[in-house]
């Protein structure tokens, strides 16, 4: 496991800076002792990654370490339409984590760069120059990731990867995501039990990957591919073809198209998120194919999707209850912030970057797949979506029969 650094927070002063450096420690990931030393001489809370509520009640134990440190903590989040999750989810949930530490809205910043790599540099700089001690990255691609990465490292910010792994970023950083490969394994197995329960003969795949320059994108395909590869190669399944990849639901829409009208005897896909099945299963429905006899997957648990899951036109979500990631990420960022050192009880992993061939310390919280079966207890028991949202129009009836009222 790789060396980390405790990381100072900036200040203006350069006495203070000395100060921090004197006091900041170098600390194997392996080999940490027990409450770390802040840079004030005090020691961190040894919160628990497993241990983060719905209620954000595990927050308030950071308040004291949110004290302690200086500088604003800077959020970049990517766009507004390959997921509606940043939007909806992320952002709420990060300043309610912030916040519930005790963290005021001048001490956090959080951006979205709607889908431009050089908005995202800009925000970046302007937080830099704003006195930034930490920065949570969730990069369009890895390249201005590892750009934007390059430039707080140098400026003595501190940086988390969030959500993404940044590959080629500095090796002294944090990563804190779902268990991405999980998340592909969920939606393989996901899809195996739908062809079996909606009784799909001689199944032929189509496999429609997330955007090649997200890392997460590879992960998710690795987790899929180790439950279908074997179905492939033992002849249970046909595989109908591997196209190039996105996010963006209009990209998924042309490319399920040409892959439809060449390939007219296919009856299943892996989609990578909710967005793109909800794209796939308009082309069928445009085709006259009955999406009911389609199996798709997706993730996110985003409300179109889970109404596709409910009329039977999905087989199922990953959910990756984002309330934790941000929690997760928020009580790192706030370790970071105060110059100390992050208990291994929150950074529980390391994920491989292979560009480095380095391995990042990293925070890794649980995805769940969600079916009509669990939904009630999942997404609508942690009021992700609202049951009037989802239940409205035509999904009533289909709420009924899953018992969501």
């Amino acid at each position: 496991m790789t060396r980390r650094k405790t990381l100072e927070a900036l200040t203006s002063l350069a006495a203070i800076s000395l100060l921090l450096t004197a006091c900041g420690s170098s600390t194997s990931s392996g080999d940490q002792s027990d409450g770390a030393q802040s840079a004030g001489g005090g020691e961190g809370p040894q919160v628990d990654a497993t241990a983060f509520t719905a209620d954000f009640s595990v927050m308030k134990q950071l308040t004291d370490l949110a004290a302690q440190g200086d500088g604003l903590i800077g959020v970049l989040l990517p766009d507004t339409t390959t997921s509606t999750r940043y939007v909806q989810y992320d952002e709420p949930y990060l300043t309610q984590a912030f916040e519930a530490a005790g963290l005021s809205s001048d001490q956090f910043k959080i951006d979205n760069a709607d889908g431009s790599a050089a908005t995202m540099q800009t925000q970046a700089e302007a937080d830099i120059n704003a006195g930034a001690s930490v920065l949570l990255v969730d990069p369009l691609d890895a390249g201005s990731g590892a750009a934007i990465e390059a430039q707080a490292e140098a400026a003595g910010v501190a940086v988390i990867d969030y959500d993404r792994l940044v590959t080629g970023g500095p090796e002294d950083r944090y990563y804190v995501s779902f268990d991405n490969v999980k998340v592909g394994e969920l939606m393989g197995q996901g899809l195996t039990q739908c062809i079996d329960d909606w009784n799909v003969s001689d199944p032929n795949v189509l496999i429609m990957d997330g955007d090649p320059t997200d890392n997460n994108a590879t992960l998710f395909n690795q987790g899929y591919m180790s439950v279908l590869q074997p179905l492939f190669d033992d002849g249970t399944y046909t595989k109908a073809g591997e196209p190039a990849g996105t996010w963006d639901p209009d990209e998924a829409s042309t490319t399920f198209q040409q892959q439809l009208t060449a390939h007219p005897d296919m009856n299943a896909a892996i989609t990578p998120n909710d967005d793109n099945a909800n794209a796939v299963i308009s082309i069928l429905k445009g085709n006259g194919v009955d999406p009911k006899t389609f199996p798709t997957t997706g993730q996110d648990a985003s409300l179109p999707g889970l109404q596709n899951i409910l009329t039977g036109y999905q087989c199922g979500t990953v959910y990756k209850p984002i309330y934790l990631e941000a929690q997760a990420a928020a009580a790192l960022a706030i370790y970071l912030r105060a110059g100390v050192t992050p208990p291994d009880t929150l950074v529980n992993d390391t994920t491989t970057d292979t560009t480095l061939d380095a391995d990042i310390p990293s925070v890794y919280v649980t995805p769940i797949w969600v079916t009509t079966d669990n939904m009630a207890d999942t997404v609508v028991a942690d009021q992700t979506v609202t049951v009037d949202d989802l239940c409205s129009g035509d999904v009533a009836s289909a709420c009924d029969a899953a018992g969501i009222s």
